[in-house]
């Protein structure tokens, strides 16, 4: 993917920008659009910072029907929309187009409606996930899914992600946290899905939207539900001689009827750059670091981190810490929730990957990663959600050297090809965008991506929202096992086909 295929430009946009961008300065306030080169620069790439490239303009919307008649004018004039949150997507899914126009919603910075009988806030998508904890806390109350940028990210990028995080084991990705949405669709309609109650009538549109990386509108408000906080929430920090050992632990408590709140594991080379980062205090002299969280009442929670402790000796752990209060529990996780700017001290860059994996298939994975590694000759230290199987495998490289680059994606992808092999999924909550776009293929045929396709269709008819992420450009997916087509080759057309 180092050279980045993306769609056909259109001349005669990037011709008109000067009359394009008047029009813009008309829908909204002269300030609120960005098209000088100095402005824009600092939208043309996202967290996948491997990949650059300059919007046409930046508009800045300050409520939605600003959002509305800038959709509606360029769905008129068949000019591409990226829309953008925090900027903190992992896969490219915000990666602007030189013909588009970047749609920011960085000044939907709101909390609108804060309601404890309904257990649930109402929230504009650029406030910040951990932002709402933070409204809601003074009332024993928190949002639940907790990304690892949960202080960056935006609560619209996550629902457009269907961000996880280390609480996902129990409570959930952010699809079982979200209730409602307002939506703009491409051509200017605005619509709303769900509300404040659990059970909607229809079809299931606010599933098609969780996770739909802004292919199918561009979200202008959210509704959360929020969660009591529990009466005890402790954690368990357990080493073990091999990653092995820590994966069948995992499987064993889970098998065993155990539903821990979280539970990660990091294999030695983070557990060494995370210590260093934040003083941490874990065993240096483990292979394989696991942190079990566990929340109920007091006697409950007394009980479970006893069935955890025998379940870690059984599998051979070398040390185990009880978390005594708040604050140790807090330390536990603050190496974890460091895991990838404690990277940069190993690197100049680092690749975070993102594939899920039925559990019991965690050891081989690793083992597959460790072989990549060598094959490669890139380090690679790892970190995953180990309850749900999410992986998030750091390689380490350095960005100013192609052919590193170029390893780099092909070891990703690589990985990612073994998930599947694996029965896993691509991705858990990074997305897709242009990160794993050429890899579709491994999942799907090519009817299985023209059903998706015509989703899109029915709500974007130009293919105008997002363009050029999810969707493979370079292959073609046949229904008789996966046939690949490269650039420069005519024997199928590109995807998509609308």
């Amino acid at each position: 993917m180092s050279e980045l295929a993306l769609p056909k430009v259109d001349q005669s946009i990037i011709l008109n920008k000067d009359k394009i961008v008047s029009k813009l300065k008309r829908i909204i306030k002269l300030e609120n659009v960005l098209d000088h080169n100095d402005e824009i620069k600092p939208y043309e790439t996202d967290a996948l910072s491997a990949y650059k490239q300059k919007p046409l303009a930046v508009v800045l919307p300050e409520n939605t029907q600003e959002v509305s008649k800038i959709l509606k004018y360029c769905n008129e004039e068949k000019i591409k929309i990226i829309p953008r949150g925090a900027g903190t997507g992992l896969s490219g899914g915000a990666l602007p187009l030189q013909d588009a126009i970047l749609l920011s919603l960085g000044k939907f910075n709101k909390i609108l409606e804060i309601d404890f009988d309904n257990k649930c806030v109402v929230a504009q998508p650029g406030v910040t996930n951990l932002s709402i904890t933070h409204a809601v806390q003074h009332k024993g109350f928190y949002y639940a899914p907790d990304p690892s940028s949960q202080l960056a990210c935006s609560i619209g990028g996550n629902v457009a992600e269907n961000s996880g995080g280390i609480h996902s084991l129990k409570y959930g990705t952010t699809t079982n946290n979200i209730l409602g949405t307002e939506l703009v669709l491409m051509d200017g309609t605005i619509c709303r899905l769900g509300g404040k109650t659990l059970d909607q009538e229809g079809y299931d549109l606010l599933g098609l939207i969780c996770g739909s990386e802004g292919l199918l509108g561009v979200i202008t408000e959210v509704t959360v539900k929020i969660l009591k906080k529990p009466q005890t929430v402790r954690a368990v920090l357990i080493g073990f001689p091999t990653i092995e050992d820590g994966g069948n632990c995992v499987s064993e408590i889970i098998s065993s009827g155990i539903v821990p709140s979280g539970m990660e594991i990091m294999d030695k080379a983070l557990i060494e750059a995370t210590d260093n980062f934040c003083k941490a205090g874990y065993p240096r002299d483990a292979e394989a670091l696991m942190i079990v969280e566990l929340d109920g009442t007091n006697s409950e929670v007394d009980e479970l981190i006893n069935k955890v402790s025998d379940i870690a000796k059984k599998n051979n752990s070398t040390s185990i810490r009880i978390s005594k209060n708040e604050k140790e529990r807090l330390a536990f996780w603050a190496g974890r929730k460091a895991a990838f700017p404690a990277c940069g001290a190993m690197a100049p860059d680092y690749y975070c990957m993102d594939g899920t994996i039925p559990r019991g298939k965690l050891s081989e994975v690793l083992k597959e990663i460790k072989r990549l590694s060598k094959k490669y000759n890139l380090p690679v230290a790892n970190a995953f959600h180990a309850g749900d199987g999410n992986l998030h495998p750091l390689i380490m490289f350095d960005a100013n050297n192609k052919e590193e680059l170029r390893k780099t994606e092909e070891f990703g992808a690589e990985i990612l090809k073994y998930c599947v092999k694996a029965g896993g999924v691509l991705t858990g909550e990074h997305g897709v965008g242009i990160e794993k776009r050429e890899l579709m293929c491994e999942m799907f045929n090519d009817n299985d991506i023209q059903q998706q396709l015509k989703i899109k269709k029915s709500l974007d008819t130009k293919n105008l929202l997002n363009p050029g992420k999810v969707y493979p450009i370079l292959r073609k997916c046949a229904e008789e096992g996966r046939v690949h087509v490269h650039r420069g080759e005519e024997k199928f057309p590109d995807l998509p086909r609308f």
